[in-house]
């Protein structure tokens, strides 16, 4: 005998309203993606250093032309809001108070992944694309790689690359400036 499974998928004002009644807690490592919620990986030491460098690295690029935001959520459309670890966006006075920033806001989503990794690149960069994020990087720290993912199509990014440490990454939105991969992952671990 076959079970059938029924699930549920929610929009982006429906989540966002079991927030506001506490169904899901601030600190609950969540994320609306398809109209399903998703439990994110647990961030280790070596993740979140990641994402603290490149917060350091971005923020001093973009001073005051650029926001970064780190692990906020961006509206993708209306059963989306995902919170990547970092993303670029266009400078507005009010700081997106008004309004999650949206595809049309944002100009880098970066995600940081170890064991997050087939997930983020199966399903999240497929998603991005879908939605016109213009550049998407996923910082591998498995391999100690970076993949980079430009020219957004329904079906996927056009242009693909992957940059390992010794090369750099110019920084969309920032008129040819450019971050090292090794600033990024930091000294390497011993292993």
């Amino acid at each position: 005998m076959a079970v059938e499974i029924s699930r549920r998928h929610f929009t982006v004002e429906e989540y966002d309203k079991m927030g506001e009644a506490g169904i899901l807690a601030e600190d609950d490592r969540v994320e609306l993606i398809d109209g399903e919620i998703i439990e994110m990986s647990p961030i280790g030491s070596h993740h979140a250093a990641c994402v603290t460098r490149l917060n350091m690295l971005l923020t001093r690029l973009a001073d005051h032309n650029l926001i970064v935001t780190v692990q906020n959520p961006i509206r993708l459309n209306d059963d989306s809001e995902p919170q990547p670890d970092l993303a670029l966006l266009k400078f507005r006075t009010d700081f997106y108070s008004d309004q999650l920033p949206t595809p049309s806001d944002i100009l880098l989503v970066v995600e940081v992944a170890d064991s997050s990794i087939e997930y983020d690149r199966m399903f999240k960069v497929p998603r991005y694309a879908r939605d016109g994020i213009p550049e998407v990087w996923l910082v591998d720290l498995s391999r100690d790689t970076i993949e980079g993912y430009s020219r957004p199509l329904t079906a996927g990014y056009q242009v693909t690359w992957q940059k390992k440490r010794g090369d750099a990454l110019i920084v969309p939105g920032l008129s040819g400036a450019s971050v090292l991969v090794t600033d990024i992952l930091g000294a390497t671990v011993a292993g």
